[in-house]
């Protein structure tokens, strides 16, 4: 989309993100009652009073929910606000024999996803796969008479994915390297990134914009990420913007769980059941109605009786928990993961917007440094949710 559309939507976002902040900011599984819940009581009941599998089947189709008003209304909004094209594809060339073993499936689906979607005026000399791990994508992008070079903080990454690009017997080069150190791009690299987390792939736009790059393609991921306190805009109109997000805030687009099998998410209710009961718990016995933090326990402490868990989680906050109905306790935490849940389906029309805004900001600031940018999809959110894709190139 031309530069000034990509402003305009970013600042149609920003409007509508701002002005219904109340709305998606405070987290229902911190507050056991929300503010905006005064002001639309029978959409609160109405959400309420339904069940986790309600939760369940809505948590990644928001949009359609049939519950009272304003959820209609913010829904058609954020549908709409949320609509960016799909990038156009080219087959790629075929991929070498047996080149994707040693890569789990989905994956592997989303490096064909994301190669197809490439599209640069000038064809790439010289692949830079950043944050690599294994080197997966560039091995899949490189054809004859170009380049590679993977990037990965990992020496165990690194060695493994040498060991495969010399089976394949092809030119490439894994490098130990930290990307948030000093480190030096060329104009003649094409970086890559595929889900690079947060500061990792801000790095890469900063870095590869002032060294001089020409071309890039980045599908951002884990905008929580980051190792400062809340986030950093990196456009004009991103500063310029009065919208304040905390880490927090940002974890908001990477809440939703298309890709998780039954398993995972069984343990995932399971943890944040346990969560809620213990809450429940600890306001009791601080005789305080606010959210204590307390540290994750590993996934082996889900199989043990929940008294257990509580005491553990009170010991690690200096709390006596004595003696207690565990059973109550532990059906409060069920009761309330259902209430949290779907609360959280009016959070998740902000989900995609949020995710879009953080993505413009990006697709602006490169704007700013001289690209031509493309932004759209490069495959549908069943396979990635995380399926944004900036295309940046200069002349």
């Amino acid at each position: 989309m031309p530069a000034r559309d990509v402003k305009a939507h970013f600042q149609a976002l920003d409007a509508f993100l701002i002005e219904h902040q109340g709305l998606w900011k405070p987290r229902p599984f911190t507050h056991r009652q929300l503010a905006w819940e005064s002001r639309h009581p029978e959409l609160a009941h109405w959400l309420r009073q339904r069940s986790l599998d309600d939760a369940e089947a809505s948590h990644n189709a928001p949009y359609d929910l049939p519950a009272p008003a304003p959820f209609a209304q913010l829904a058609a909004q954020a549908r709409q606000l949320s609509t960016v094209d799909k990038l156009p594809t080219q087959p790629l060339p075929l991929a070498r024999h047996r080149l994707n073993i040693d890569v789990p499936g989905r994956k592997w689906q989303q490096i064909e996803a994301f190669g197809a979607a490439l599209s640069f005026a000038q064809a790439p000399t010289h692949w830079l796969d950043w944050c690599a791990g294994k080197g997966h994508l560039g091995r899949r992008l490189l054809q004859t008479g170009q380049q590679l070079t993977c990037l990965e903080y990992d020496p165990a990454l690194i060695a493994a994915g040498q060991a495969l690009s010399d089976h394949h017997g092809l030119a490439a080069a894994h490098r130990l390297q930290d990307v948030m150190a000093d480190l030096t791009l060329c104009a003649e690299h094409t970086p890559v990134a595929l889900h690079a987390c947060g500061d990792l792939h801000v790095r890469l736009l900063q870095l590869a914009s002032a060294q001089g790059c020409k071309q890039l393609a980045l599908a951002p991921c884990c905008y929580n990420r980051i190792s400062a306190p809340a986030y950093q805009p990196l456009s004009e109109a991103g500063r310029a913007s009065t919208l304040r997000l905390s880490i927090e805030d940002l974890g908001l687009p990477l809440s939703e769980t298309v890709t998780a099998g039954k398993r995972v998410r069984q343990q995932r209710d399971t943890s944040m059941a346990r969560r809620l009961g213990f809450d429940q718990l600890q306001r009791q016995l601080r005789g305080c109605d606010e959210y204590l933090p307390t540290p994750s326990l590993p996934t082996a402490w889900l199989s043990v009786p929940f008294a257990d868990y509580c005491r553990a989680l009170a010991n690690l906050k200096g709390l006596s928990t004595g003696e207690q109905d565990w059973a109550a306790l532990e059906a409060q935490g069920w009761a309330r993961l259902a209430e949290v849940r779907n609360l959280e389906l009016v959070r998740g029309l902000f989900r995609r917007p949020l995710e879009i805004w953080l993505v413009l900001d990006r697709a602006l600031f490169l704007t700013e440094q001289g690209y031509r940018v493309e932004l759209g999809s490069f495959c549908d959110a069943a396979l990635t949710p995380r399926n944004l894709m900036v295309l940046a190139e200069r002349d």
